[in-house]
This record gives C-alpha cells, structure tokens and sequence, in this order.
C-alpha cells in the first residue's frame, strides 16, 4: 500500500517540522549537486572506454 493523496501531506508536515524549513533547501541543493556529478562522472567514463577501443583496434596485435 502507498501513500496517497493527504498522506503525503502529512508526511511533508511532519518532515518540515522535524528538519525545519531552513535544512530542507540546503539537503537538495546538496542531493542536486550530488546528482550533477553523478551524469557528469558517467558521461566522462563513456568517453575514453571509446576513445581506447578505438586505439586497440587501429592496432595489429602482436603475436
């Protein structure tokens, strides 16, 4: 069973008034962050994972 509808106003009220409304911008400029860096780390690992199959290729093996 999920939260639904008025549940899940109650549950932001409690998590406001838990945490305070100071905290909660500061923890998700935080998680965005986190995530910024996440797809930037995973764009980057494509890139030269390419870049080396490229160069293997171009090169005759040496047996």
């Amino acid at each position: 069973m999920r939260p639904q509808g008025w549940e899940w106003i109650i549950i932001l009220v409690i998590v406001v008034l838990l945490w305070g409304s100071t905290k909660l911008p500061g923890a998700a400029k935080g998680i965005a962050q986190s995530i910024k860096v996440f797809k930037k780390e995973l764009s980057d690992d494509k890139k030269p994972a390419d870049k080396d199959s490229k160069e293997k290729a171009d090169k005759p093996s040496e047996d």
